[in-house]
């Protein structure tokens, strides 16, 4: 069955590991290119934007897609949308594969935001040192907001004209061990965190040790994504692709 998985998550990293020794399966992970050195996958790999939803559907049709996985990140939601009109207009099958978002729990000191005008806003007025992990193209808002001294995380540095004034850029990549968040929080004498609820594990353990320094926690809200089938993690991703292949005449795939 030729598929096609739209990168950009753990998650989608995970299924193409799945299907990358089950010969049921042709996969191609497409990744954006917004990291400019992805993860190798053991399956091919596309790198690019598509062109809209008229040129995903011409890539559809061009190599005889018979299933799609948006795997890409929660935040992601343009390509999410334009995955769900791509699978109407071409009738391949679509999945989402989501991962949960993270729920507060006791300890926790969050301040839910709806975007990140909104998340820069949410800081106030005093100076305070903010860990700020909401990706580096994400960062514009904060420049309005620049009493303020930033320690910046994402996987690539972000392009000097989007640092705070007063900041720090680290570059890495999760998963992150609690240890590391403790330390780097007394380190940078950290007052508030600031994170798109992106769930998952990798990076959750920076939420642990806020909570355990009694630290805010801006939590910037999930963008509502249109609806489609979906599934919570890769086995159950690959569940659903089992059952599709199950369903598919062999003829049809040109076995």
């Amino acid at each position: 069955m030729r598929m096609l998985i739209l990168g950009g998550s753990s998650e989608a990293s995970a299924l193409a590991r799945l299907l990358a020794a089950d010969a049921r399966f042709k996969a191609t992970l497409s990744l954006a290119g917004v990291t400019r050195e992805p993860l190798p996958a053991p399956i091919p790999q596309r790198v690019g934007g598509f062109g809209g939803v008229a040129g995903l559907v011409a890539y559809l049709r061009a190599e005889r897609v018979e299933a799609l996985v948006d795997a890409t990140h929660p935040f992601a939601r343009q390509m999410s949308m334009n995955a769900v009109a791509a699978s109407e207009r071409t009738g391949v099958p679509l999945l989402q594969l989501l991962r949960p978002p993270w729920t507060s729990v006791e300890g926790d000191h969050w301040v839910p935001v709806a975007d990140m005008h909104a998340a820069a806003a949410a800081l106030g007025e005093a100076p305070r040192r903010v860990f700020l992990t909401v990706g580096r193209k994400e960062l514009a808002p904060f420049l309005a907001q620049p009493q303020h001294r930033y320690v910046i995380r994402s996987v690539d540095p972000p392009p000097p004209e989007l640092m705070p004034r007063d900041s720090l850029a680290i570059a890495a990549r999760g998963p992150f061990a609690l240890e590391d968040e403790r330390r780097l929080l007394a380190e940078h004498e950290i007052e508030v965190l600031v994170t798109k609820n992106s769930g998952g594990g990798a990076t959750a353990a920076k939420l642990r040790a806020a909570r355990e320094r009694e630290l805010p926690v801006v939590m910037v809200e999930r963008p509502v994504l249109p609806l489609a089938e979906r599934a919570a993690d890769p086995d159950a991703a690959l569940a659903w692709l089992l059952r599709l292949h199950a369903g598919t005449p062999a003829q049809l795939r040109g076995v």
